[in-house]
């Protein structure tokens, strides 16, 4: 049996989606910012003797500490939508042993009441 968007919908701890939104936006906020942001020029720090080997060895161990601190922030970003999926998941899943449940009973009431109507009939 298909559960419809809407009652999915519905069902939703939109109090735990909204609490976490928060932290959610900033992480995307500085993965936005670190991945779109112009890299530093090292040619400026560094001393006008080094040749251009050594300016282009510190301009690449430079961006190589900036892409390993937006991948932490990637992870941890990515760690917090992965834990709020797991919780969406489980809450999904109570929802659906409740609905068959539900089922079972209304099943249960509905033979109950067909022979409740059969023997006033036939008595």
């Amino acid at each position: 049996m298909a559960i419809g968007w809407l009652t999915v919908l519905k069902l939703v701890p939109w109090v735990d989606v909204i609490s976490n939104a928060p932290k959610v936006v900033d992480g995307a906020r500085k993965l936005w910012s670190s991945a779109s942001g112009q890299p530093a020029d090292v040619a400026a720090d560094a001393a006008p003797a080094q040749p251009e080997l050594a300016v282009r060895l510190v301009r690449v161990e430079r961006e190589a500490d900036a892409l390993h601190a937006q991948m932490a922030r990637s992870a941890e970003l990515i760690k917090e939508l992965a834990d709020q999926n797991v919780r969406l998941i489980e809450r999904v899943e109570t929802l659906r042993a409740r609905q068959n449940l539900l089922a079972a009973i209304l099943a249960l009431t509905g033979l109950l009441a067909l022979a409740a109507l059969l023997s006033v009939l036939y008595a």
